[in-house]
């Protein structure tokens, strides 16, 4: 008669990789399953210990052993519901690479002064690095270099200094830069305002913070190609806070009612214009924007939002973070390169993917696995290796 095996010790023989091998064999003969199950436990605990402790002494991962590095990120609004997901994102790394949380400070309504006294702040506590936003090429010069002469690493994320005319003006020696390539995603935005409008005419491009280098660049590229076309561009400021910026839209369209297009050019703007236009009684206008707050992924379900361009914000809070830590543990030989984190356009017809309650998209905190949609990946053909 075949010896019935207990599950615990098959869950043994396979998580030891024991096969048939005489441990093997004296565990399934052993006096009782109750005392085959007690061994196959006690060994599956003592793999288990003994794992933990490997992990502990030779550092997270395959990594060596290494200082809990405390890193910055210092944000220029930094109650944006934009940046929920950048916030998940250097925790997901931290807790990956068995460092503590990255510090979160920064300004609430873009204001440099704050910002670069958040990096001071940084630099007196001997941060292991620091992830800050360039709104601008002037302010953070001295600071940043400042950081980097005490020997501090800086990466920039999100915004990389001012932009003119597609010529970028940085105004720090800071290490790399993660995020868009926010000019270039201008210009993309303004492509496909003359597929939604083919005929020239008014335009409104709503921005929250005009002159900010995070989201200015995305107005200079689209103007500069509808102008020339022949489209009337007008540019309006709706805040750099959520409260004001739905009535300041619905204002400036109540009184240009004859504009044949109304889009945005950061995350706050476009996830409440599908409600301005409504409210104004102008849904049928073609309109569109940036970034995949959730009130804009529901927007796009019920057709009140025709488009809008994702930039993946987790990236720009895991990617900072893992850089740092390379730098640092690979004795500064390791440098970080600069990352465009996509230009992609989300429709009504791919929105479902990013409409899953995610961390990914800062809709929930859970972490899930989610699955990739079975059949083909569609993506453009690649035209560009850098």
């Amino acid at each position: 008669m075949a010896r019935k095996v207990d599950p615990k010790v098959d869950e043994a023989i396979e998580t030891l990789n024991l096969r048939d091998s005489p441990t093997r064999r004296r565990l399934i003969a052993g006096a009782g399953l109750v005392s085959a199950t007690a061994a196959a436990s006690a060994l599956l605990t003592a793999c288990s210990s003994s794992s933990s402790a490997a992990n502990a002494a030779s550092g997270a991962g395959a990594f060596p052993s290494a200082p809990s590095w405390q890193f910055w990120f210092v944000n220029h609004v930094t109650t944006n519901p934009f940046f929920v997901p950048t916030q998940y994102g250097f925790a997901d790394a931290a807790k990956l690479l068995g460092l503590p949380v990255p510090k979160w400070t920064g300004s609430a309504n873009s204001v440099a002064a704050q910002m670069t006294a958040q990096i001071n702040a940084a630099v007196a506590a001997k941060a292991a690095g620091i992830a800050t936003v360039l709104t601008d090429s002037t302010s953070f010069t001295t600071p940043v270099a400042n950081a980097m002469s005490a020997g501090i690493p800086v990466v920039s994320y999100n915004a990389d200094g001012s932009v003119t005319k597609g010529v970028p003006d940085i105004g720090t020696n800071r290490l790399c830069y993660v995020g868009q390539a926010l000019y270039t995603s201008g210009e993309q935005l303004g492509e496909r305002i003359k597929l939604a409008v083919p005929t020239p005419g008014d335009i409104v491009i709503f921005i929250s913070t005009p002159g900010q280098a995070n989201i200015q660049p995305r107005y200079d590229g689209a103007a500069a190609v509808l102008t020339p076309a022949g489209y009337t561009v007008s540019e309006v400021a709706t805040g750099a806070t959520t409260p004001p910026e739905l009535p300041a839209m619905k204002a400036y369209l109540v009184g240009h009612s004859s504009v044949k297009g109304a889009f945005a050019v950061d995350g706050g703007s476009t996830s409440l214009l599908g409600q301005a236009l409504k409210e104004t009684g102008m849904s049928s206008l073609p309109n569109g924007g940036f970034d995949t707050e959730p009130l804009t992924l529901s927007n796009i379900a019920s057709g009140a939002t025709g488009f809008t361009i994702y930039q993946d914000p987790y990236l720009q809070g895991f990617l900072p973070t893992l850089y740092l830590y390379l730098y640092n543990i690979s004795g500064g030989t390791i440098v970080p390169p600069d990352t465009d984190t996509g230009l992609s356009f989300i429709t009504k017809s791919n929105y479902s993917e990013y409409n899953l309650d995610s961390r990914y998209q800062g809709s929930t905190t859970a972490q899930k696995y989610l699955s990739r949609p079975a059949g083909a990946i569609s993506n453009p053909q690649a035209t560009t290796s850098t």
